[in-house]
């Protein structure tokens, strides 16, 4: 008898277009296709083949970073925004030194303490 494992959570499981690929993953594909190719062909004859083929390999990864990446289920441009938004766009204003209320009701009464003294010197 044939034995297929299907997962628990099915939330997780995502269809497949073709080639074992996603959606998302053919269109970041096709956008790295349509940078680097043409970078490459249309630069091989003045800077040499090799030269050429690192730059299109350059233009292409961060295509290739979106398509593939992914971390505890967000994909990278996600993962990017909350980057963005914790650190730049709201970061957090942390207090290293806490404020004593105690120390300043005390110093605040022996500042009226010591006034009422002066003005009864003069």
């Amino acid at each position: 008898m044939a034995f297929v494992s299907v997962p628990k959570d099915l939330t997780k499981v995502k269809n497949k277009v073709v080639l074992n690929l996603t959606k998302r993953q053919i269109i970041c594909l096709v956008i790295a296709a349509a940078m680097g190719l043409p970078f490459y062909f249309l630069t091989k004859d003045y800077i040499g083949t090799s030269n050429a083929a690192t730059g299109m390999v350059l233009l292409m990864l961060p295509a290739f970073l979106f398509a593939m990446y992914e971390k505890d289920g967000l994909p990278l441009e996600k993962i990017l925004w909350n980057i963005i938004h914790v650190k730049l766009l709201n970061p957090s204003v942390r207090r290293y030194e806490v404020e004593n209320f105690y120390e300043q009701e005390k110093s605040r009464v022996q500042k009226g303490k010591k006034g009422g003294r002066q003005s009864g010197k003069k």
